[in-house]
């Protein structure tokens, strides 16, 4: 029998565990890591630590403080390894949290994240399973990272396209979660490895909705679809289309490269909201006075649950 406590646990997959403690307080708990995708092991740092603090707000809460998790193969030595988490360290203090410790491990492959807690007050509870027919989509950060640290490894990107794409996956979602607060949002979802496509079908299938895109009206970063058109796609946004795809449709006037840019593997991307009608205007009103971008991207529908067009 599951504890009563658990607000939101493993059933639909949601971005992280929720409980109530006996005061009433809601505690939000997630953890998140993963390999270099980037060169600079500073950005590294920065990267996997805004993504790890994604999921706290995502779910509309705040970030209390964060352990670390270093996997380091030891002939790497110690000097690159204080620059990552000198970058998660960074970030941290960018979101106004302490790392109060972690745990590290000799591996063959280097890998950096955090466990993150925070609290969320119940009516602020944004969970993938809430999103209703009449919601507006709203996404708070371009996508295209997969395509463009996929071409970074192959040295295909300019310094200015490199460093572009590295601010996206560094930059905190602070707005996104102050926004979501403001306009009362009770579903949402942040953008990382299984794309737009895979993000927004869980959402809906959770919910019991369907989702209609218009993919003109979709944030990317530039660069990103020149990559596509010329046919480099990397494997993540290849077996996203693969397994999601299934669950979406696309109008016949768009050409191959939408379909994979909404399936395109983020990484640390932004806030997908559902966002009711009456919350709309003071969503976007705090996204701007937060200096982050407005994009409203689509609609909840009445329909197969999961289904997603894009048109």
């Amino acid at each position: 029998m599951l504890n009563p406590a658990v607000v939101v646990g493993i059933e639909h997959g949601d971005d992280a565990a929720v409980y109530r403690l006996p005061s009433g307080e809601h505690l939000v708990a997630t953890l998140d890591f993963f390999t270099p995708v980037v060169d600079d092991a500073f950005d590294f740092g920065r990267i996997a630590a805004a993504n790890s603090l994604s999921d706290v707000y995502a779910m509309g809460g705040t970030p209390l403080f964060a352990l670390s998790i270093v996997c380091w193969p030891v002939k790497l030595g110690l000097e690159p390894l204080g620059r990552v988490l000198e970058g998660g360290a960074a970030a941290a203090t960018e979101a106004g949290i302490p790392i109060l410790g972690g745990h590290s491990v000799d591996d063959g492959v280097p890998k950096f994240g955090l466990v993150v807690i925070g609290r969320v007050e119940p009516k602020n509870l944004a969970a993938n399973n809430a999103a209703k027919p009449g919601d507006l989509l709203y996404l708070t950060k371009p996508i295209g990272s997969g395509a463009m640290t996929g071409a970074l490894k192959k040295d295909l990107l300019t310094a200015a396209q490199a460093r572009a794409v590295t601010d996206v996956m560094a930059t905190l979602n602070t707005a996104g979660a102050k926004a979501m607060n403001a306009a009362e949002v009770r579903a949402a979802t942040d953008i990382t490895g299984f794309g737009l496509l895979g993000h927004l079908h869980k959402m809906m299938l959770a919910s019991g909705c369907a989702a209609e895109v218009d993919v003109a009206a979709i944030p990317l970063i530039e660069g990103a679809a020149a990559l596509y058109a010329a046919g480099s796609v990397p494997g993540g946004t290849k077996r996203n289309l693969a397994h999601y795809g299934v669950h979406a449709s696309f109008a016949s006037n768009l050409d191959t490269s939408a379909s994979l840019l909404v399936a395109d593997a983020q990484t640390s991307g932004g806030i997908l909201a559902c966002v009711p009608p009456a919350g709309a205007a003071r969503f976007e009103a705090v996204l701007r006075a937060e200096g982050a971008p407005v994009a409203r991207i689509g609609r909840v529908i009445a329909g197969p649950a999961g289904h997603c067009s894009f048109r």
